[in-house]
This record gives structure tokens, C-alpha cells and sequence, in this order.
């Protein structure tokens, strides 16, 4: 059964369903999580536009966030009595999806849990979906957890 499961986490609440169901099935198969989050080029633009820093102090804001999202989901696994650990990623060059598919193949993953919104037609084309593409790019299985309508 699965041993390794990768679990990329951003802090939304959507990624926190899947932080749970991962960290359920962890428990049943007595796995190891290995939570990850990528400050990637798209969010650190999205963040730059939002606010007005430079981007030395931006990039150590995004980065101190990072870290916490890591943090509180670390608590989260060892309160449930799972191992795990967590790995940070700057790619500034590299996108969340090929950072989650690197990790997997260095890790040697045996199973992806991502939280998604599902969204479906011009939102989705819009927004793209790194669950997506990490989905079909994947060597290994991955469980897409869905969120129910209206979360964010």
C-alpha cells in the first residue's frame, strides 16, 4: 500500500481538505507525508501586484508565509500521530506543477493527495489547474479532493 505521500499545500482551504484526507489515509496505511509548497513565479507576481514592496522584502514575506502554511499543516499530521516532514521550494523559474512532479520522482512518492476546486469552462481556462497538470503528468496515482461548492 502507499508508504510515500506527497502533499502540496498552499494554505487555501481547499488545500487543507486534502491535507486531511492524506492525512487519513496516512494513518490507515501507516505512510509518511511529505508536505510541500513552491513560491513559484506566478504567485510571487500576484502577490507583487497586490502589494507595494520591493521584491527582497516581498520574496521574504511570501517565503515567512511558506513556512508557516508548512508549519501549521506539520502540526496538523503529528497531532494525528503521522510522520512527516516539509519542504519549501523558491522557483521562481520553475512552475508549481513541475516542482510537485520533481519532488514526486526524487522522493520516490508512491501517491499525491491535492486539494482542487474542480472548477470546470472559463474559470478553469482562466485560472488554469495545477491539480490538473500534475495529474496528467504524474508517474504515480494522485487523489484529486474535490471541495464542495463554495469553498474557496
Amino acid at each position: 500500500m502507499y508508504q510515500k505521500i506527497l502533499v502540496p499545500i498552499d494554505g487555501s482551504p481547499t488545500s487543507e481538505l486534502g491535507l486531511k484526507e492524506a492525512i487519513r489515509i496516512a494513518r490507515a496505511t501507516r505512510a509518511r507525508l511529505r508536505l510541500i509548497h513552491v513560491i513559484d513565479e506566478l504567485s510571487f507576481a500576484f502577490t507583487a501586484d497586490a502589494y507595494s514592496y520591493r521584491a527582497g522584502e516581498l520574496l521574504d514575506l511570501v517565503r515567512k508565509n511558506g513556512a508557516r502554511v508548512l508549519e501549521a499543516s506539520l502540526e496538523k499530521a503529528k497531532a494525528a500521530e503521522v510522520e512527516a516532514d516539509t519542504v519549501l521550494y523558491e522557483n521562481l523559474d520553475r512552475t508549481v506543477k513541475q516542482r510537485v512532479l520533481d519532488e514526486a520522482l526524487a522522493w520516490k512518492a508512491d501517491l499525491i493527495v491535492i486539494g482542487t476546486h474542480g472548477r470546470r469552462g472559463p474559470s478553469r481556462l482562466v485560472l488554469g489547474s495545477s491539480a490538473e497538470g500534475i495529474m496528467r503528468g504524474a508517474a504515480v496515482p494522485v487523489l484529486l479532493v474535490r471541495a464542495p461548492e463554495g469553498v474557496a
